[in-house]
């Protein structure tokens, strides 16, 4: 096939370019072509120089030579969007949304205007859409949306998406939770436990709705294939735990004895210190994949045991030393 992947040098994007690039044509689209390894995630930069990959120069929002690569293409990809890892301030807000919109509009139009549109268009959303809960879980039968910027964000994005027009392009938004891998957020993650701070997040209590990289790429593949799927799917582990099961099972799989906790006060100012938001580790998201399941999608990793225990056998390996090496221990989660 040939792939188009906008936004494809994060981490997400890297694995779907290793995922699809071995056996299709697979196209980057990216703001940051000549870039450094800076400008990439490790994952991505690894990916990008195989053979058959091509990076491709776009600015997110204007026409220009990058819309040949749309025309023809069997399967686009949009999970372009400035992270949201960063203080909520007006002008972080804006360029949050807009890099989510703006990209959405001009794939759109690109559509358009091909002579051979792309069979499939799936597009990146956020499994933040849904309110905090803490009573019951979210699915895609819920509309229970509350109207904090999170989840005005996810509204704007998925509005842009579902109002284009393209007939011949069946189209996917995927709301995405937490997605689990060699990179990404487990970075920050093995970090905390290494030092000993693995222990829950404020009350330990929300929920935490998690997915494994590889079942992110098996899950667009799978929705491509079958020709029935449109519209809005969760992209999530069928099994959810609270945070304070999440840290716990990581700090045991890593045999690390002690693990001490960050109370919502210490995030709070931790945050500050850091330039981000809270919210990305309170905010409970309780989301399950019912209509993914309904279709026949098979999780190859639905428990987070075993998409923890191959994601650390996964590892470099001198990274993966530094825990299989140590010694079990009755662990201490607070």
């Amino acid at each position: 096939m040939k792939i188009v992947i906008a936004g494809g040098t994060g981490f997400i994007g890297g694995s779907l370019v290793n995922y699809f690039a071995p056996n299709n044509q697979v196209n980057v689209l990216t703001r940051n072509v000549a870039g450094s390894n800076n400008a990439y995630s490790n994952v991505a930069l690894s990916a990008i120089l195989q053979p058959g990959v091509k990076i491709v120069q776009w600015d997110g929002s204007t026409e220009g030579e990058w819309e040949s690569v749309i025309d023809g293409c069997d399967l686009l990809i949009n999970l372009a969007g400035k992270s949201v890892n960063c203080r909520y301030t007006k002008e972080n807000k804006r360029e949050i949304i807009d890099s989510r919109v703006q990209p959405t509009l001009a794939l759109g139009k690109a559509i358009q205007k091909a002579n051979q549109p792309p069979k499939v268009w799936i597009n990146a959303s956020s499994a933040t859409i849904y309110r905090h809960a803490t009573d019951r879980a979210q699915d895609e039968y819920t509309d229970e949306m509350h109207d904090d910027f999170s989840v005005q964000v996810c509204k704007q994005w998925e509005h842009a998406f579902f109002s284009i027009q393209t007939p011949q392009t069946r189209k996917i938004a995927f709301r995405t939770t937490i997605t689990l891998g060699t990179g990404g957020v487990m970075v920050p993650y093995l970090n905390l436990v290494k030092f000993g701070l693995g222990g829950r997040q404020g009350s330990g209590q929300q929920m935490y709705s998690w997915v494994h990289i590889h079942d992110v790429c098996r899950a667009m593949e799978y929705v491509f294939v079958h020709d029935q799927m449109n519209g809005v799917y969760n992209l999530s582990s069928p099994q959810p735990v609270t945070n304070r099961d999440f840290m716990a099972t990581l700090q045991s799989l890593t045999k690390t004895p002690v693990a001490l906790p960050a109370f919502t006060w210490m995030l709070q100012i931790g945050a500050i210190l850091i330039g981000t938001e809270t919210e990305l580790l309170l905010k409970s998201r309780w989301v399950l994949p019912t209509r993914l399941l309904d279709a026949g999608f098979t999780f190859a990793f639905p428990e987070l045991d075993g998409a923890m225990q191959n994601i650390l056998s996964s590892l470099p390996k001198r990274q993966y030393k530094l825990f299989a090496s140590r010694t079990p221990a009755k662990t201490m989660a607070v």
